[in-house]
């Protein structure tokens, strides 16, 4: 099953799970389309339509939606896979830092987001997992 989507009832299941105010780290698998078509005559690939589209439009609903602090701490194309097998491959990972899962949720419920970034997101990604990290606390 290809996973694009946001569910509103997904997020606040996960924001329950997840204290409120501490740091967290959105890993992002993506898979994305080999070719996105906005028009008849307006096309690119789907890394180009992440980067270059989704991207920017996500952070200017961040700006207006007054949440800064979040970074892009890692952006790292896929080369190989050990474990799982070989046949499930993701194209990218995005590590992207946020100062709370509640900044986090601020974005992605705005009007802007949902009119400006998402239908890039759509558009751009066959398949994708957007998963909440907590820093690890040592016992040793």
């Amino acid at each position: 099953m290809n996973a694009i989507e946001i569910k509103p009832d997904d997020v606040l299941t996960a924001e329950r799970q997840i204290p409120p105010n501490v740091p967290i780290v959105m890993l992002n698998l993506v898979t994305y389309r080999d070719n996105v078509q906005y028009s008849d005559t307006e096309r690119c690939t789907g890394r180009e339509a992440y980067l270059t589209r989704y991207a920017p439009a996500f952070n200017r609903a961040a700006v207006a939606a007054a949440v800064t602090g979040i970074e892009v701490v890692y952006l790292g194309t896929v080369a190989a896979s050990i474990v799982p097998s070989q046949d499930r491959q993701w194209d990218e990972i995005v590590l992207v830092r946020y100062p709370s899962f509640s900044a986090l949720r601020k974005v992605i419920e705005s009007p802007l987001y949902k009119s400006d970034a998402e239908p890039h997101r759509k558009a751009a990604l066959k398949d994708w997992r957007f998963i909440v990290t907590l820093p690890s606390t040592r016992t040793s």
